[in-house]
């Protein structure tokens, strides 16, 4: 009999490649909106077209409760955030809402519609958790076991809800799995995250739609990988025996120049200095400085291990940004 899986955060690009996974494997899938006019919701519907979508907010339990009762799912992937770290410390309460207290809500959810002992249910920790900082900073990377120093309004409010979710499962035996993800980008990005609005802005470039791009840091360094490998290894997460926690990550990292680099280098330019700019607008208060994932857990138990690499990441971004704005008008 086919599984049924109810998704939040439908609308952004791991609900996205979520969705297809699921739906490629047999399962019913769900997908949670906000009521309120949201301009994705006919991107989900055009394309994603077997996602059945449920009218419902992560700030409003009852909300959460008839979305448990319309679907009846065995899996929740709890994917919905305020997910922008730099808009965060723009937004902090909106941000600790939906991204910290949105968590307990829908576990409170799954609890009061009957389902605790019968639902998984998979959070999307991150690692923005740890900070960066060189006090915590393991040599090979951040393990399940390293120490948490959250630098954000997101990192903290997504920090609370990776506590909530581990108190949920250790006081009521719930099946709570957190996936602490490192940065996955891809063609779904939104075009205020810096790696694709590099790839886009890249693109815009050699169509001669735009001549620079303005950018804050250019040194910080991330382990990047590509979405569509990661929510291969959510769902795995959620087929184990027991419920546990698991950093997905490359076991590389590389800076925003490298990344620059690389996808300039795609449209035959050597040297991007003279096509960037700097402005202190985009510059955070408290910056993460590197991070670096191990996903030896991830490898050995749940046999996942990312498909594209970094070079391959930053070509697939940038050759759909080139068919995107190629078969848009100059603007």
């Amino acid at each position: 009999m086919a599984k049924t899986a109810l998704i939040t955060g439908i609308t952004g690009q791991d609900g996205y490649h979520l969705a297809q996974l699921l739906h490629e494997k047999g399962y019913k899938v769900y997908g949670i909106m906000r009521a309120q006019q949201n301009p994705r919701r006919k991107n989900v519907e055009t394309e994603l077209p077997y996602v059945n979508i449920i009218e419902a907010d992560l700030s409003d339990l009852s909300s959460l409760v008839r979305a448990m009762e319309t679907a009846k799912p065995q899996e929740v992937y709890n994917l919905a955030a305020i997910s922008h770290v730099g808009y965060s410390f723009k937004n902090p309460i909106l941000t600790a809402d939906v991204t910290g207290k949105g968590v307990l809500n829908m576990l409170e959810a799954i609890r009061l519609s009957g389902g605790e002992k019968t639902v998984r249910f998979y959070q999307a920790s991150t690692s923005e958790m740890y900070g960066g900082l060189e006090y915590n900073r393991p040599k090979n990377g951040y393990t399940e076991e390293s120490k948490f120093h959250p630098r954000s309004p997101y990192g903290v409010a997504k920090l609370y809800g990776h506590w909530i979710a581990t108190n949920y499962r250790e006081s009521y035996g719930m099946f709570v799995s957190c996936g602490i993800l490192f940065n996955h980008e891809g063609e779904r990005r939104g075009l205020e995250f810096v790696t694709r609005k590099i790839s886009n802005a890249v693109a815009r470039i050699k169509l001669g739609k735009q001549d620079h791009i303005v950018l804050g840091d250019l040194w910080p360094k991330r382990d990047w990988g590509y979405a569509g490998d990661y929510v291969e290894g959510m769902w795995r997460m959620l087929q184990q025996d027991k419920p546990d926690d698991f950093v997905l990550a490359t076991g590389e990292t590389h800076s925003i120049e490298e990344f620059l680099t690389l996808a300039f280098k795609e449209i035959g330019i050597d040297d991007w200095k003279p096509y960037v700019k700097q402005d202190p607008a985009f510059m955070r208060p408290a910056e993460v400085d590197l991070l670096l994932g191990d996903p030896t857990k991830a490898e050995k138990v749940l046999g996942w291990k990312r498909k594209v690499d970094f070079p391959g990441l930053v070509k697939k971004m940038v050759e759909y940004d080139l068919e995107l704005e190629s078969d848009q008008k100059t603007s």
